[in-house]
């Protein structure tokens, strides 16, 4: 090629790339593209047909104009939202994973329960787990290890599940109240997401003192307490007048378990104390579950009360989870002795209960679900169904609330709970460019739960696919097996001030 030819040729590659820079940057491509899908963010409002493309666990781009990719899920006629996140979950397992996760579920927390060691919940994901998990610090297992000597890490384990001792009855000494809170301690800088405290279970063992101790740390390390307050007679308030002294005192967050289920009839007026002492500068929010009946181990310390009057039912309005089957006082004894771990479901929540705490605003679903480990065994249907039954009966249905404010109480106000204690929150319950890749798709037209109580291992309808980390977990009901991209959530460890 002659000077003049090369000369020429530079100037006309020098052109073509000007003229390519001039069209603006090459096609972006995305490891998957969510199109043509009603894009609902409820922490921003958007509500509107977009494009979302995914790449490396994380949402790049929400845009009206289409986008390429390796795949592409057409979402038309379907909402797109932020994965749900239940803060309440029994059930870290590989079958209550997989009913969880079919319910819409991306992150399965236990802040009631906890665990200690906090790596101790989830031991069945040692193979890797389809959702993310993690738990907060159990003051149970610390104080069965101070109490008894021996561990239990959590609600159930490899040997099986939680046998009562001391620790539900003895009152601790001053020097084992000091021996817990260094065990607190070292549960938070284990990356516990706050500290788990299961009161009702153990209301005549836990001393005025010993509560304050576990405030007082959770209030040094702004780590938040998920409590199960000392349960009255129907509808009376000192439980809660407990932790709201204490919340107050102690400057710690405080997230109130399944108030409707303790409250009751006077679930009203419980919230109306909670918006009194936030308003004084306390820091207290609280969550629900979408099904009615409570489920609890039958040998739990209620049981040991009034607990017909308690509640206002009788035997036959308890149901052994096991089976299905509807008690007697006969069976009642027979299973209490012979059986004390066995769970059961008891009835006796009211619709318009349930509606009341679902109107409050920031008001948190969660499952509260009974350990699900064999197809055999009865679960309890909040396992299938919790998300979907918001989604479907309660804002569908009932209208108690629009779909955007559902998705706020299955996703949202749980991450800005804890992002707090735990930053990875920041990028969870939204749908938004820089938030992790955890989404759910469903037809909200037929979205529904389908599990009863009796058959808790039944899918519900309506949710079209389950991402987790940018990877599709579940579609149309089903699994994809051996797929497993969640990860163990833990907190920063942040030193007592």
């Amino acid at each position: 090629m002659t000077g003049a030819a090369m000369t020429a040729f530079r100037a006309a590659f020098l052109f073509l790339a000007v003229a390519i820079a001039a069209c603006g940057p090459a096609v972006e491509e995305y490891d998957l593209i969510i199109a043509n899908g009603r894009v609902i963010d409820p922490e921003t409002g958007l509500d509107a047909v977009r494009h979302v493309g995914l790449r490396g666990g994380t949402v790049v781009a929400v845009s009206e104009h289409e986008l390429a990719g390796d795949q592409t899920i057409d979402a038309s006629g379907h909402v797109v939202a932020p994965g749900f996140i239940d803060v309440h979950s029994h059930s870290p397992s590989r079958l209550g994973a997989k009913f969880q996760v079919l319910d819409g579920v991306t992150t399965q927390l236990d802040l009631e329960a906890g665990a200690f060691p906090v790596m101790a919940y989830g031991h069945e994901f040692g193979g890797g787990a389809p959702l993310n998990f993690g738990s907060s610090v159990s003051h149970l297992a610390v104080r069965t290890k101070v109490i008894e000597g021996r561990d239990q890490p959590y609600l159930f384990n490899q040997s099986g599940p939680l046998v009562p001792g001391a620790a539900f009855i003895q009152r601790a000494t001053p020097d084992q109240v000091d021996e817990m809170r260094g065990l607190l301690h070292e549960g938070l800088d284990q990356g516990g997401l706050g500290i788990g405290v299961l009161l009702d279970y153990m209301s005549i063992a836990v001393s005025p003192e010993e509560l304050r101790m576990i405030f007082e740390v959770a209030g040094e390390r702004q780590a938040p307490i998920a409590i199960h307050v000392r349960r009255g007679f129907p509808g009376e308030p000192q439980g809660l007048d407990e932790v709201i002294a204490l919340a107050e005192q102690t400057g710690a967050p405080v997230l109130i378990n399944h108030i409707t289920h303790n409250a009751m009839q006077a679930v009203g007026e419980w919230l109306a104390k909670i918006d009194a002492a936030n308003a004084r500068g306390a820091n207290i929010t609280t969550e629900t579950l979408t099904y009615a009946a409570g489920g609890t181990s039958i040998s739990a310390a209620v049981f040991n009360r009034d607990w017909q009057k308690i509640f206002n039912i009788t035997y036959e309005d308890v149901q052994w989870t096991a089976t299905g089957e509807w008690l007697t006082e006969e069976t009642w004894i027979k299973y209490r002795l012979e059986e004390p771990s066995g769970m059961v479901n008891h009835h006796y929540v009211k619709e318009e209960w349930m509606e009341t705490a679902l109107n409050w605003p920031r008001m948190m679903a969660s499952s509260d679900v009974t350990p699900a480990l064999s197809l055999n065994v009865m679960a309890n249907p909040n396992l299938s169904g919790t998300f979907t039954r918001l989604l479907g009966h309660y804002a569908r249905e009932r209208g108690v609330m629009d779909l955007r404010e559902a998705l706020a109480k299955s996703s949202l106000y749980q991450a800005q709970w804890l992002e707090g204690v735990a930053p990875a929150f920041k990028r969870k319950g939204r749908l938004q460019e820089g938030a992790d890749a955890d989404i759910v798709i469903f037809d909200p037209d037929t979205v529904q739960a389908n599990a009863t109580y009796g058959k808790p291992y039944v899918a519900p309808t309506g949710m079209a696919y389950v991402i987790v980390g940018g990877t599709i977990v579940a579609t149309n009901g089903e699994m994809i097996d051996n797929v497993y991209p969640g990860e163990r959530i833990l907190a920063l460890p942040v030193s007592p001030n």
